[in-house]
């Protein structure tokens, strides 16, 4: 049989014993597409696209590459690991419908294997202990205005803050070049905070978040990047708006300034009151 008889035949057969599609909270992303294609003038661009991305309670577990039964399972081992580096996975398959090679791109370990685990199988690989509040953020989806999605080193990027902050780490360092889309992964973190309320418990409010930026056009345009949220949860702080009210503002949930507006002025230190924001 050709690819798609195989995988339509065999391995969403397989998938589907094991529970994908069908356990709640679980999915198959199909043609899942990584990339856009490199650009070029010359050529058109090519995108990567992984034949299965196996997605649970809102996390991508795993990939799975898919071959044709007419040839040799090892074929899709290059490319499930190519995509599984890209996007952080921790677990690849290549499958030619017949066998299934297994790939722990943590320990090296590669065998072949019996059959795909279950969603809670792979979910236990992955993550092992129980975290509540990972798990909420999972559960969280992305904002999304039906046009942009998180790019696959984002959503690294967002899942990888998310999970520290559920640790409980003070201070979490994201570097990423010009254009990566640093206000974006930033917007989508504030978000998901935002969204499952967290620290609620400590505070009785909802998370307060403090943009800072270097210079006045950064902080004004995160400001407009943040529109996903009510307009009145968003509060631009500049010096004229604490000397006219004479402390910093406090009536909103994100805060969007520079560090010059929070130097001492006079000999007075501004602060956000009882509950400072948090710094991203």
């Amino acid at each position: 049989m050709n690819e798609s008889q195989t995988r339509l035949e065999k391995i969403d057969v397989a998938l589907h014993t094991s529970g994908w599609g069908k356990v709640e909270d679980s999915r198959m992303l199909v043609e899942y597409q990584i990339t856009n294609g490199r650009i070029s003038r010359t050529t058109a661009p090519k995108p990567l696209k992984a034949d299965y991305i196996l997605a649970y309670k809102g996390a991508k577990l795993a990939v799975v590459e898919a071959k044709s039964d007419e040839k040799d399972v090892s074929e899709g081992v290059p490319q499930a690991k190519l995509y599984a580096e890209m996007m952080g996975l921790r677990f690849a398959y290549a499958t030619n419908g017949d066998k299934i090679y297994f790939m722990d791109m943590q320990t090296g370990e590669e065998h072949d294997v019996d059959c795909f685990p279950t969603p809670d199988e792979l979910w236990a690989m992955t993550f092992g202990d129980v975290d509540e509040w990972r798990d909420k953020f999972y559960n969280q989806p992305y904002h999304s205005n039906g046009t942009k999605t998180p790019r696959y080193y984002q959503e690294i990027a967002i899942n990888r803050t998310l999970e520290a902050i559920a640790k409980g780490k003070k201070r979490i360092l994201l570097t990423l070049a010009t254009g990566a889309g640093k206000t974006f992964i930033a917007f989508q973190i504030a978000w998901k905070l935002f969204q499952t309320k967290w620290n609620v418990a400590k505070t009785g409010n909802r998370p307060r978040i403090l943009f800072l930026a270097d210079r006045n056009v950064l902080a004004s345009q995160a400001l407009n990047d943040f529109s996903g949220f009510q307009s009145d949860a968003l509060v631009r702080v500049s010096p004229k708006s604490i000397e006219k009210k004479g402390s910093v503002p406090t009536n909103g949930s994100v805060f969007f300034t520079i560090f010059q507006t929070f130097m001492t002025d006079n000999g007075k230190e501004y602060r956000f009151g009882e509950y400072p924001p948090r710094l991203l």
